[in-house]
């Protein structure tokens, strides 16, 4: 788009022709001719509204950091057990709101104390009742991968898997923590 100049008065047109003709031109053979002022005083427009400014863009919340599942090198060290787990919780037989919290207590705790990989034993929950279609049983073994992706966990976690065999299968969950809060000792 365009934009259009705003019409020069008289008064700046005389003034601006006094200026010119005191200074001293760079090169003196390419001095331009005066301009004549105007036959008629052009017609004043009203000036335009002055654009109103818009509203300042909302502050962003910083990205929430995402979750991931455990590279498949990383699930196999732990099944095998050549990469230590550094701690371990057994959530059976609570309620979802115990299990949530104390879950949550353990992982703050865990990252901490420097821990990077922990199990957490939900239990493989029974064969669903009759008549329930597929609910009310194995409800942490459910609900824990759900909480492990929500945002009150996600700043504490940074993968998780199905654990292997010897750690209980499909009734527990490795979880690897992100990097720990507490500074590391360096060697004196």
């Amino acid at each position: 788009m365009k934009r259009r100049r705003p019409a020069i008065s008289d008064e700046d047109r005389r003034l601006w022709d006094l200026v010119r003709r005191s200074a001293t031109p760079l090169r003196p053979e390419a001095t331009p001719e005066p301009v004549p002022p105007p036959a008629e005083a052009p017609e004043r427009r009203a000036a335009p509204p002055a654009p109103v400014a818009p509203p300042p863009a909302p502050k962003r919340a910083p990205p929430v950091p995402t979750v991931a599942a455990l590279d498949h090198r990383t699930r196999m060290r732990l099944s095998r057990g050549t990469v230590a787990i550094d701690a371990r919780i057994d959530l059976h037989g609570m309620t979802q709101d115990a299990a949530y919290r104390r879950l949550h207590r353990f992982l703050e705790t865990a990252r901490a104390d420097g821990a990077r990989m922990v199990l957490v034993i939900t239990g493989k929950g029974g064969p669903a009742e009759p008549g329930s279609h597929g609910t009310g049983r194995g409800v942490l073994r459910r609900a824990v991968p759900e909480w492990l992706r929500s945002p009150a966990y996600t700043p504490l976690v940074s993968g998780y898997h199905s654990a292997g065999p010897r750690h209980g299968g499909e009734g527990a969950l490795y979880v690897r923590l992100r990097g720990s809060t507490r500074p590391r000792r360096t060697a004196d």
